[in-house]
């Protein structure tokens, strides 16, 4: 999938008013899900976006540019997630919550679907209750 076209299905599925909105919150759902998950997870989700997109992923991964920084995610809920979603695109927890499922929603679209699997299986349960109700449903932890 393009940049535009994700761009797009996020400002369509969130109501955001304008494309630098959808552009703004893309960014910021992408950042902190990259914190969420393994940094090898995040680095295989990078590598099916496109190069704009992806750059926020691998920064959020390695922020220190020296290559992977371990195994290990940071381990944290809803709560955070939304709230880090919503200081990033200077918005509030609603509007955040909004914009995390719809950039969920479109990534599980525009990613191989056994790597959508592992993202789901990476992530929490209240997390991964944002995701399509395929994927949400989903047992793995």
């Amino acid at each position: 999938m393009h940049h535009d076209e994700i761009i797009g299905k996020v400002q369509a599925l969130s109501r955001l008013p304008d494309r630098g909105s959808a552009e703004r919150a893309t960014r910021a759902v992408l950042s902190t899900l990259a914190e969420r998950l393994p940094s090898g997870l995040a680095g295989h989700v990078a590598a099916q976006l496109p190069p704009t997109l992806a750059a926020p992923m691998r920064q959020a991964a390695d922020p220190a540019g020296g290559g992977p920084v371990g195994p290990s995610a940071e381990r944290f809920g809803l709560t955070t997630f939304v709230g880090r979603i919503a200081g990033r695109a200077e918005t509030d927890e609603d509007a955040a919550l909004r914009e995390a499922a719809a950039v969920l929603e479109v990534l599980d679209a525009a990613l191989a679907p056994e790597l959508t699997q592992k993202v789901a299986g990476a992530l929490p349960a209240d997390i991964r209750g944002l995701l399509p109700v395929g994927r949400a449903a989903d047992d793995t932890e």
